[in-house]
């Protein structure tokens, strides 16, 4: 009979791509997200049949368990940026991870592989680093066997990261940031993946932080860009003086609205999280110690994000047929 593995926010960012790597593999799979019919799009990864987006609330224990009921495997890649409506951090990554564990160890899941975040931390001033800290502790309590993965920034096709400031770049003429200095080690999604995929296989366990070979301060990320989608922009970083009232401000109108108004431009705690370094720890889990090789930025970001070019993709023709002109 063939392997089950129940993969919790499979139809987000860091899901689909579990998904098509285990679906190569022959597991069937259950996509368990709150939208099935929104999901749909994951089910030609696989064979006719052999993935199923199943209707699932994180923070209802009885939906976890029915969407876990016989599997084998089972992996957690839900996770929020900012507290909107009632998926709040504590709920989502506190309650609802703990939720996860707890049912895979009463059903007898063999192997539970929870996708954490860079830089958790039970004392850090942002409350996303501290719950998926705080969440962290609760799957061990419950599933000590798990396999935890911190992966840092990370990018690909359908990113919150390069694309939301690529976004910004063709709206605005400057680029305006905050925590300029700060270090970044962005990952790439199917990195990740096939970490995730060890250790639903049982090739590996215990925790690990995931960072791509490349550290750069985010005004470095902005410029490289920049490069890449062929734009010349300023970067400017905003002191906290003036990025903490801009993100209060941006915090207010979504209350004030009742979330009408969604706040994707800056958050108060995510401009905390800006201040602190998001880099591999020394002698930390990583993917050395899996034996994958990170893949570089230089390698996947032009091929998603040439759509923010001037030209899209015919940016590189126009450039080549200027030169042609300017030759003769």
């Amino acid at each position: 009979m063939s392997r089950l593995v129940t993969i919790y926010g499979g139809s987000g960012f860091v899901g689909r791509y579990v998904a098509q790597r285990l679906a190569k593999e022959g597991w069937r799979i259950r996509i368990a997200c709150r939208r099935p019919n929104e999901a749909l799009f994951i089910c030609p990864y696989g064979t006719v049949g052999q993935i199923e987006p199943v209707l699932c609330n994180i923070r209802n224990e009885a939906s976890v368990r029915a969407a876990m009921r016989g599997a084998d495997a089972v992996v957690n890649c839900v996770g929020i940026l900012a507290n909107r409506g009632p998926n709040r951090f504590d709920s989502v990554h506190v309650e609802g991870a703990g939720i996860v564990a707890r049912c895979a160890a009463a059903l007898g899941v063999r192997r539970l592989v929870h996708i954490s975040a860079l830089g958790a931390d039970s004392g850090s001033k942002s409350g996303y680093a501290r719950s998926k800290a705080a969440g962290e502790a609760a799957v061990l309590a419950a599933f000590p066997e798990a396999m935890i993965l911190r992966p840092a920034v990370i990018f690909g096709p359908e990113d919150q990261f390069f694309n939301k400031f690529a976004g910004m770049s063709v709206m605005s003429p400057i680029l305006a940031i905050a925590g300029g200095e700060t270090k970044f080690q962005p990952v790439y999604v199917d990195d990740v993946a096939k970490a995730a995929v060890l250790g639903v296989d049982g090739a590996a366990k215990g925790i690990y932080e995931l960072g791509g070979p490349d550290v750069e301060t985010l005004r470095e990320l902005m410029q490289r860009l920049l490069r890449v989608i062929d734009r010349k922009r300023p970067v400017v970083n905003l002191p906290w003086f003036l990025a903490a009232p801009v993100a209060a401000l941006a915090d207010a109108a979504q209350a004030v609205t009742f979330g009408l108004f969604t706040n994707r431009l800056l958050t108060r705690d995510q401009l905390r999280n800006l201040y602190t370094d998001n880099v591999v720890s020394p002698g930390a889990g990583d993917f050395a110690a899996l034996g994958i090789t990170p893949t570089p930025m230089s390698a996947i970001m032009a091929d998603y994000l040439w759509r923010f070019r001037p030209n899209g993709q015919y940016d590189a023709i126009q450039a080549s047929a200027k030169n042609l002109r300017k030759a003769s």
